[in-house]
C-alpha cells in the first residue's frame, strides 16, 4: 500500500509545476515575467551551473542575496542538485557572517556585490582580504577551511570570485541526463535546509529540515484555499522561513502567481496590489500597520485581496490586525517558527473575526500542540497559560552541530519546547502570549509586556512601542517602555508614563520611558528586545 502522501523533494517542484501549469505566469519581478515552464528552465540552468562549479551532493551552500529572481533559481537549483541550502540573513555583517559560514561548514558562498546602500563586497573583503587581488579564493588562509568558492551574482567580476554569468555559461556543458541523475539521487528524507534563526539573542542556530515542507505547505495552501486564480505578493525576505514557504513553495505547489519584490515599502506594495491584482499578502503586525496607515493616506484599489497570514494573537497586535481586516484583507492567524515551520497552527477561511485576530490558529494536520508548566512539566488545562510545546513530522532534526542546544529544545518523546507562552482556548485555537524571557516579574507579580504595549499603542501620538524588563533591587524587575512617536507628535517620557496611570494595575505600570527615533528590528519585522534590554541596563539610571 502506498503512502497517502508520497514523499517528494523540494527541488522537484519547479519541473512538476511546469508540467501542470505550463505557460501560466509563475513569477513577476520589477516588470519581468516568467511562465512556469520558463521558471523551471532557469532552475535547471542554475542547477547545471552549480554542478559545473563542483558542488557535490550534501555540500552546504550559503546563499547571501536580497530578494531577486536568481535567489529562487538558486534555491531550487541547489536542492535539485542535492546540495543543502543555507539561506543567510541579508542583515548579517562581518562578525555574524563569519560565524555562520564557519559553523555551517559551507563549501560555497553565493552573494552579491551591492544592494541599495548595503555594500556586501566591502563586508566580504573584511573576511577575505585577498579579494580583488588574488586570482583564487583561499578560504583556509582566511579562516574558512571548508570554503572553496565565492560566487557573485549581479556584480562586476572580481579576482578571487566566480561570476554567476560565467557559471551559467559553464553549466551548458552539463547534460540534462547528468542533472537528472543528480536529482534522482536526492532523498526526500535527506537534509535539505539549514535555516539560521534570527539571532535576536546571541549567535544564531542552524535549524535542520528535510523535504517534509512539501507536505506541510500542501496542507497549508489547501486550508487557505490557494488556487491558480491567486496572486501572492512576496515582500517578506526569502531567507526567512515565512517568506521562503509562503511565496515560492506555495506558488510551485498550487500554480498561484508570485509577485516578488526586493524589499518592503508600504506605498509601493499597495501600488503593486492595485496594479498586479494581488489576492494574498502575509506579514507581521509591523507590515500590516504600515500598510493600513499608507492606505489611509492614499487609498488604492485593494479589492482583489482575499486572505493572507498575519502573525497575530499577541495583545499588542490585535488592534492592528483588526484594522487590517476592516480596511485591507481578511487575514488568517497562525503560529510557527523555524523549528516547526510557519503553520503548526492556522485558522480557517470561515473562522470568526475574533478567532482570526485574537487567536493564533488551529492545529494543522500532523501537528500536536500541548501546554505545559515550564518548571514542572505538568500539562495545563484549557485556558491555563504555560509553555507551548509542538510535536509532529515537521519538527526540526535539531540544531546543526549543537547537540546540547538540541537536547534542551527536543525531549525524548519528540516534543519541541518552544520557549513561548500560550494557552489552548475553549474553541481549540492556540493563543500565543509571548516569549517567556520577555515576561516581567515585578514585586512578585507577572506582567505581560504586550498588555502594556497594547495600551500605549492606543495613544494617538505613538507609532511603535516595546516594553522590556530592567533589574530592580526592590521589585526584582520593572518595565521600561521604548516609544517611537508618530511623525509630527512630540512626546516626553512623562507623557508616556502618565498615559498609563489609572488604566493599568499599579504593578504593571512601566517605571521608565525612553523616546526613540527607531527600534532595532530583525529583517522579518520583529523588535529585537534583547538589544533594548542591554541598552536599558547600560543607560537607565538606578532608582535613588
Amino acid at each position: 500500500m502506498t503512502e497517502w502522501f508520497p514523499k517528494r523533494t523540494l527541488g522537484s517542484l519547479p519541473a512538476e509545476a511546469a508540467v501542470r501549469f505550463g505557460e501560466r505566469e509563475a513569477l513577476c519581478f520589477e516588470g519581468r515575467r516568467w511562465s512556469f515552464r520558463q521558471f523551471s528552465e532557469d532552475v535547471d540552468a542554475a542547477a547545471r551551473a552549480l554542478v559545473a562549479l563542483g558542488i557535490q551532493r550534501g555540500d552546504n551552500v550559503s546563499l547571501w542575496l536580497p530578494n531577486r529572481p536568481e535567489w529562487l533559481h538558486l534555491m531550487f537549483g541547489l536542492l535539485k542538485a542535492g546540495a543543502v541550502l543555507v539561506p543567510l540573513n541579508t542583515r548579517l555583517r562581518a562578525q555574524d557572517l563569519q560565524y555562520v559560514l564557519r559553523q555551517s561548514h559551507s563549501t560555497t558562498l553565493i552573494a552579491t556585490g551591492r544592494s541599495g546602500p548595503a555594500d556586501y563586497f566591502a563586508i566580504l573583503k573584511e573576511l577575505f582580504p585577498g579579494l580583488g587581488r588574488a586570482a583564487a579564493l583561499d578560504g583556509a588562509a582566511s579562516g574558512f577551511p571548508d570554503l572553496r568558492c565565492l560566487v557573485l551574482v549581479g556584480a562586476p567580476p572580481a579576482a578571487g570570485t566566480v561570476a554567476w554569468s560565467g557559471a551559467l555559461d559553464a553549466g551548458r556543458e552539463v547534460s540534462a541526463g547528468a542533472l537528472a541523475a543528480r536529482a534522482a539521487e536526492v532523498s526526500p528524507d535527506g537534509l535539505a535546509l539549514i535555516l539560521y534563526t534570527s539571532g535576536t539573542t546571541g549567535f544564531p542556530k542552524g535549524v535542520m529540515h528535510a523535504h517534509a515542507m512539501v507536505r506541510a505547505m500542501t496542507d497549508h495552501a489547501n486550508r487557505m484555499g490557494v488556487t491558480t486564480a491567486d496572486t501572492i505578493l512576496t515582500y517578506l525576505p526569502l531567507f526567512h522561513v515565512f517568506g521562503f514557504t509562503e511565496g515560492p513553495l506555495v506558488s510551485m505547489l498550487t500554480g498561484a502567481r508570485q509577485v516578488l519584490t526586493a524589499a518592503f515599502n508600504a506605498d509601493e506594495m499597495l501600488d503593486l496590489i492595485e496594479r498586479e491584482r494581488a489576492t494574498i499578502i502575509h506579514g507581521f503586525d509591523t507590515h500590516f500597520k504600515d500598510l493600513v496607515e499608507a492606505q489611509a493616506r492614499r487609498p488604492r484599489d485593494v479589492s482583489t485581496l482575499r486572505t493572507g497570514v498575519a502573525a497575530a494573537g499577541m495583545s499588542s497586535s490585535v488592534p492592528i490586525i483588526r484594522r487590517a481586516n476592516a480596511t485591507l484583507v481578511r487575514t488568517l492567524s497562525a503560529f510557527g517558527m523555524s523549528e516547526c515551520n510557519v503553520g503548526a497552527c492556522l485558522s480557517f477561511l470561515d473562522s470568526t473575526e475574533e478567532q482570526r485576530c485574537e487567536a493564533s490558529g488551529y492545529p494543522a494536520p500532523g501537528f500536536d500542540i500541548r501546554i505545559a508548566d515550564p518548571a514542572t512539566g505538568t500539562l495545563q488545562g484549557e485556558g491555563v497559560p504555560g509553555e507551548i510545546q509542538v510535536r509532529g513530522y515537521m519538527i526540526m532534526r535539531g540544531y546543526y552541530e549543537k547537540p546540547d542546544e538540541t537536547a534542551r529544545a527536543l525531549d525524548a518523546e519528540g516534543w519541541l519546547h518552544t520557549g513561548d507562552m500560550g494557552l489552548i482556548r475553549p474553541d481549540g485555537h492556540l493563543r500565543f502570549m509571548g516569549r517567556y524571557k520577555d515576561m516581567l516579574k515585578t514585586g512578585g507579580e507577572n506582567v505581560d509586556p504586550m498588555e502594556v504595549e497594547a495600551l500605549l499603542l492606543s495613544h494617538p501620538g505613538i507609532q511603535q512601542v516595546a516594553v522590556v524588563g530592567l533589574p530592580d533591587a526592590r521589585l526584582s524587575e520593572v518595565g521600561v517602555a521604548f516609544v517611537l512617536p508618530r511623525p509630527g507628535h512630540r512626546l516626553t517620557p512623562a507623557d508616556v508614563l502618565d498615559y498609563c496611570k489609572g488604566k493599568l494595575a499599579t504593578f504593571k505600570l512601566p517605571r521608565h520611558a525612553v523616546i526613540v527615533e527607531d527600534l532595532p528590528m530583525t529583517s522579518s519585522g520583529k523588535i529585537q528586545k534583547a538589544k533594548l534590554r542591554q541598552w536599558a541596563q547600560a543607560n537607565v539610571p538606578a532608582p535613588h
